[in-house]
């Protein structure tokens, strides 16, 4: 028996691909009812904003941000993957890391500096809409070199909302959001849009992340845990530190990126002149 709704084409029509499945493996469903759930709760932190329960709006953001940490690697880990989820994915990053801080910033503060707050958050919805929309172009440049995929150009779209949240943070901890600290954060707030379209080149830590020495296999789950610990222990203060130490590392990681740069250039002429003898 048909149903009314359409049927289900993780990775687009059929036509040319072989047979189209007739059922679809729970293992290609599962990843987007995570991504579902993620925009659930970024909606969810946008009612709480505007019904004054701002630390309940800021852990719904959060959650969001991890369930749609964790939907990309239960795709990858079931073999889950497909262009549907790719671009549900998206539009929930839109939700969540642009729409939903934006809001709950808004409503917490940002409406005390008037137009200029409202500028301030459509800004940085505005820009992470475009970051998202240039990274799903730029993922399909062959031409980028394998080291560039280390890094992130400009301010990943997570890390943005992490970070523009940060006045939040500091109101929690008992800084009084007064008309003079709504513009301060407004002006904050442009310069994270700022960021996050930039081509600041920002380390992501893939090949960080791949292979993990023996010796430092316990000390990395120590410290995962001791982070941990602390984040629920010490909510507010251990997002603001780790939003501080976030913005300190971006130096860091814009002078590794131009020492890998100046790395390739000077190899670059050395290989042609080998390709050249080589010939010879």
């Amino acid at each position: 028996m048909e149903t009314p709704f359409p049927p289900f084409e993780p990775n687009g029509p059929a036509e040319g691909r072989g047979p189209r499945l007739s059922q679809i493996p729970m293992r290609m469903v599962i990843p987007n009812v995570i991504t579902v759930l993620a925009i659930c709760a970024g909606l969810t932190g946008v009612r709480l904003a505007v019904e004054n329960r701002f630390e309940m709006a800021v852990s719904m953001v959060l959650i969001a941000a991890f369930l749609d940490g964790i939907d990309g690697r239960v795709a990858r880990m079931m073999k889950g993957s497909s262009k549907f989820g790719a671009q549900m994915d998206s539009l929930a990053d839109i939700v969540n890391f642009g729409v939903a801080p934006a809001l709950v910033l808004y409503s917490f503060m940002l409406d005390q500096a008037r137009a200029f707050g409202w500028i301030a958050a459509l800004l940085y919805c505005i820009a992470c809409c475009l970051r998202l929309a240039r990274f799903n172009v730029m993922q399909e440049d062959p031409r980028t070199p394998a080291w560039q995929s280390n890094y992130f150009i400009g301010v990943p779209a997570p890390a943005g909302a992490m970070l523009v949240l940060l006045p939040v943070y500091l109101g929690f901890l008992g800084l009084a959001p007064t008309r003079m600290l709504a513009f301060a954060a407004a002006i904050y707030t442009v310069a994270i849009a700022f960021l996050l379209v930039s081509r600041l080149p920002v380390y992501n830590g893939k090949t960080a992340g791949s292979l993990v020495r023996r010796d430092i296999v316990m000390p990395l789950i120590l410290g995962v845990v001791l982070y941990v610990a602390f984040l629920m222990s010490y909510t507010w203060e251990t997002l603001t530190l780790t939003a501080l130490a976030y913005l300190a590392f971006l130096p860091f990681s814009v002078a590794a990126w131009h020492r890998r740069m100046a790395a390739e250039m000077q190899e670059t002429p050395e290989n042609a002149d080998d390709h050249r003898n080589t010939s010879a």
